[in-house]
């Protein structure tokens, strides 16, 4: 009974020597490796137990060939007689790859552990040669991570409530002096969309309770569940999304995720700041010069643009409107308090 299970198995092998032949060519081959038919016989042995005959591995190899000869192939395989055969080109460049690991060390919303499982999937989709270039790879735990496991558990349950058009409810918390996360609050919601902003995720929702648009940041929320019998809140019966989501203005008009009604804001900022005005709010702004200063003019959050105004304390000056003038030169003077 032994024998038959292991001679069915080992022909079931063989089947699978079209899909694996492309697998070694994925692991093993580019330009600077292609690999001769001998070199896909070994790896087939020692990689998967395979064993065929080097004319199945030519029939195999015309296949792949036939199967990726088109301009619109993710693949684009060459077959080289005095060389061998080799993956010219991927569905992932390693420099697209590179920028998606970037993307994922500096992701502060993804844990350490997660971070690393990410880094292992992407670099798969390259072949070894790759792997040894993303040193990164090794100093993972040394970025700036959450350690909240739920984000991802997380963002499934946003998406299937979006998708069902439910609300969620959810733990809501902040780190305190012992680092930890502990919680502040217990909202119910309805979920709008996911928004990556700055480098954290928030979720875009409507306090239920206080029938206002919140943005809650996606590591701070544990114990997320869907409440199966309230229906969500159409988002256009919420004050200033009439017209739906405006991205753009999310993007420019909020840059510190607060949630206040948008006002128009003027401001004055030397030369030297231009560039980071345009970098935190993007090209549709008003932008005029006034006696060797320059006046920039807005739709953004109040709040948000007093802790901006105040980051660049000494190249810009609000000048409206008068309330939010007023609230930063309070803050100014009690930081000058605290200094004397």
């Amino acid at each position: 009974m032994e024998e038959k299970r292991l001679e069915t198995n080992m022909a079931e092998s063989k089947k699978l020597a079209l899909l694996r032949i492309l697998h070694i060519l994925q692991k093993y081959s580019d330009e600077a490796h292609p690999l001769i038919q001998e070199d896909i016989l070994k790896y087939l042995k020692k990689d998967y137990g395979i064993e065929v005959e080097r004319k199945v591995v030519g029939r195999q190899l015309a296949l792949l060939r036939e199967a990726y000869d088109s301009l619109n192939s993710p693949i684009v395989l060459i077959s080289d007689p005095r060389k061998g055969t080799y993956i010219e080109q991927r569905e992932f460049e390693d420099s697209e790859l590179r920028l998606l690991i970037d993307g994922v060390l500096s992701s502060r919303h993804i844990t350490a552990r997660h971070s690393k499982d990410l880094i292992e999937k992407l670099c798969a989709q390259s072949n070894q040669y790759f792997r040894p270039r993303v040193k990164n790879i090794y100093s993972v735990n040394d970025w700036n991570k959450t350690d909240n496991m739920s984000v991802f558990l997380n963002i499934e349950l946003i998406d299937e409530a979006i998708e069902s058009g439910k609300q969620i409810k959810f733990v809501y918390n902040k780190y305190g002096v012992d680092k930890k996360l502990h919680k502040t609050s217990n909202p119910r919601v309805s979920p709008y969309q996911l928004i990556l902003h700055n480098q954290r995720y928030y979720l875009m929702a409507r306090h239920e309770r206080f029938e206002q648009m919140h943005f809650y940041r996606l590591d701070r929320i544990t114990n997320m569940e869907i409440v199966e019998d309230k229906p969500l809140t159409n988002i256009r019966s919420v004050a200033g999304y009439e017209g739906g989501i405006d991205y753009k203005k999310i993007s420019s008009g909020l840059p510190y995720m607060f949630a206040d009604k948008l006002e128009y804001v003027e401001f004055l900022a030397d030369e030297s700041v231009l560039d980071q005005v345009v970098d935190w709010f993007g090209k549709d702004i008003k932008i005029e010069e006034v006696g060797g200063r320059y006046k920039i003019s807005l739709l953004a959050s109040p709040t948000a643009m007093e802790y901006w105004a105040l980051q660049y304390v000494k190249s810009v000056e609000v000048i409206a409107p008068k309330s939010l003038r007023e609230r930063i030169k309070e803050t100014l003077d009690s930081g000058v308090k605290k200094y004397e």
